[in-house]
């Protein structure tokens, strides 16, 4: 195997080995299709930063800490802090006491929260129907199961 230098400067990559060539394109072919897509669905709901967005989506389905955010957010503890108090001074979020651990505060959606992640979401989804209603059914056929296999993947 030998090296090569990516688009990237600081970035190695490994050649595949001997007959792989194919799967090394395809594995390039869906990183790029999944990281625009994403990429384009995250500047659907344009009120917000994305980063912003993304915070209030996870809110919706629990209370976070912001130590966790930051984990599951992949950002660095400050920058999170920095996220979660301006939501925090929009209105969007609320902090409060950890009932089983005073020291730490807990995150929840305020009402106006919940609504803005709702709506959100529904923006992100309709985006998404909207393409695929140019889709013939054999096609959606084919990224249903697509879908699946690309959860497999990111499960493994």
């Amino acid at each position: 195997m030998t090296s090569q230098t990516s688009a990237h400067p600081t970035a190695a990559v490994t050649d595949p080995p001997d007959g792989d060539a194919d799967l090394s394109a395809l594995a390039n072919e869906v990183r790029l299709a999944c990281q625009r897509i994403a990429r384009r669905v995250r500047y659907e709901s344009t009120d917000l930063p994305p980063h912003q967005i993304g915070v209030l989506i996870r809110l919706r389905k629990r209370p976070w800490t912001p130590g966790e955010l930051a984990v599951e957010e992949r950002v660095s503890a400050p920058s999170m802090t920095r996220t979660v108090n301006c939501l925090v001074e929009e209105g969007l979020v609320e902090k409060y006491d950890n009932p089983e651990d005073g020291r730490q505060r807990l995150l929840r959606l305020t009402e106006t929260g919940r609504d803005r992640a709702e709506r959100a979401v529904t923006e992100r989804d309709t985006w998404m129907m909207r393409r695929l209603t140019t889709l013939s059914p054999e096609q959606r056929r084919t990224l249903h199961e697509a879908v699946a296999v690309l959860q497999e993947v990111l499960h493994q």
